[in-house]
């Protein structure tokens, strides 16, 4: 009997191995499974980080709205990515698009996807889609009505995300003439900044902008957006290798230098020009470097990611800061970060790869010339489409719906007004709003003085 006990679930162990040895289960790989489930949940993660940075930098009437248009992302745009999304990038298709072959995720199962499942590697995608659209609203922040946000982005990425995906990653026309993003520079980062730009245009400044500092109200959550960002990118750029291999390593360790840079470089011009070295200013310059390591992550050296990072710290710095004297009100320097920071990692993306880390098997890689004009037709090519596509879509919204909130809703805070909830209704350290329209005017000199106007707790 104690024999019989043992013997039997050793057979059956043997008979469960050579069912999985058995058909196309044995392309998947384990080990490349559990790291594409790990990235895929690190950058899920990335979306909520996206809420606390840019909750930090608004102010605080509209902390809420400014989270939920993180946060509403995952739902309008993972639902509409597995309906039609994904088989619009990934399906097969022309130069420009992908068919709807795998709409309602048809055909997308547990079967090999090159060594994970491709249900998936469609759901590592989705997560991307999601980020994006999410960036985007780091431009509209305090003046979007949220459900015009809500049909924007859902056909945002449908329209602009999707094509623009296929393009590059899905053997569209850019990758045709051997454009490289590794992880997401032209796809993510330039196509939102694009979008971002265009929709700051499209809304107009806000109601305060220009005439008051409009600063972030909570400085903390901007530094722990940004660390849980930091975080969330070693799945960006790590799983983009689509395996657990030297590739993924490369990304994870130039994922981890290239911000580095960045900061230290962001930090110096600080100090140099103002003498004050800022949190935010921390906060911005690592995701400058997270997002222009990302097309060039797995296509080149740790020393080559470090120079990169250094660089793109330049142009992000110093467009933030002339940004802030014109009248275009991108609130949250959405397109000075990433918009910037995408291009200019795409440009020295196509300078610093190398042929062994690109894995190219016919022969050496383009002249540097034409690498270069490469990455830049490709950069062009998505700014241009995205902010084309961006501007029809707001305004083909606007004939039909009302997109930008009204003056009210402003000044007393879309969190109330769009969402019926209060970032800080109460408690130690809720902020006291000052009611400018109840304050007296200035009393002519030699005048009486005006009676004592005291701030008063009021909903943001």
């Amino acid at each position: 009997m104690t024999r019989r006990f043992i013997w039997f679930p050793a057979l059956l162990f043997i008979g469960v191995s050579a069912a999985h040895a058995q058909g196309p289960a044995s392309e998947i790989s384990a080990s490349d499974t559990a790291w594409l489930l790990t990235s895929t949940a690190l950058v899920m993660l990335m979306t909520p980080a996206l809420a606390f940075f840019y909750g930090g930098l608004v102010r605080a009437k509209h902390t809420l709205n400014t989270m939920m248009m993180s946060f509403v992302s995952l739902g309008v745009a993972g639902m509409l990515w597995a309906l039609l999304g994904y088989s619009l990038a990934f399906g097969t298709g022309g130069a420009w698009l992908g068919d709807g072959s795998m709409a309602l995720l048809r055909g997308v199962g547990l079967e090999a996807e090159g060594s994970i499942p491709h249900l998936l590697f469609m759901a590592f995608q989705g997560t991307f889609a999601v980020i994006t659209v999410a960036l985007i609203s780091g431009a509209v922040v305090e003046r979007m009505r949220f459900p015009a946000y809500m049909l924007f982005i859902g056909l945002w990425v449908l329209f602009v995300y999707a094509p623009v995906c296929h393009w590059v990653w899905g053997g569209g026309w850019l990758a045709g003439l051997g454009a490289l993003d590794f992880a997401g520079g032209a796809v993510v980062h330039v196509n939102a900044g694009a979008a971002a730009v265009t929709a700051a245009l499209f809304l107009g400044p806000r109601r305060d902008y220009g005439r008051r500092a409009l600063l972030p109200h909570h400085v903390p959550f901007v530094l722990l957006g940004a660390g849980l960002l930091w975080f969330g990118w070693f799945g960006f750029n790590g799983g983009s290798a689509l395996a657990a291999d030297a590739t993924a390593g490369l990304a994870f360790v130039n994922t981890m230098l290239a911000p580095a840079a960045t900061l230290v470089v962001w930090t110096m011009l600080d100090h140099f020009r103002t003498g004050k070295i800022t949190a935010v200013g921390v906060a911005t310059s690592i995701v400058v470097g997270l997002v222009a390591v990302t097309p060039a992550a797995g296509f080149v050296s740790p020393l080559s990611s470090m120079a990169l990072g250094a660089l793109a710290a330049l142009p992000s710095y110093f467009a933030i800061r002339w940004r802030t004297r014109t009248r275009l009100d991108d609130a949250l320097d959405v397109f000075a970060a990433h918009g910037l920071g995408g291009i200019t990692g795409a440009l020295l993306t196509g300078v610093f790869a190398d042929a062994v880390r690109i894995g190219s098997t016919d022969g050496p890689l383009p002249a540097l010339a034409t690498r270069f004009g490469i990455q830049a037709l490709s950069v062009l090519a998505v700014f241009v489409y995205s902010g084309l596509l961006t501007f029809a879509l707001l305004k083909t919204m606007s004939l039909v719906m009302a997109v930008r909130a009204d003056d009210h809703a402003e000044r007393l805070g879309l969190d109330v007004v769009h969402h019926g909830e209060e970032a800080y209704s109460s408690g130690e350290g809720a902020l006291l709003l000052l009611d400018e329209e109840a304050r007296p005017a200035p009393a002519p000199v030699g005048a009486a003085p005006a009676p004592a106007w005291s701030a008063r707790p009021r909903a943001l």
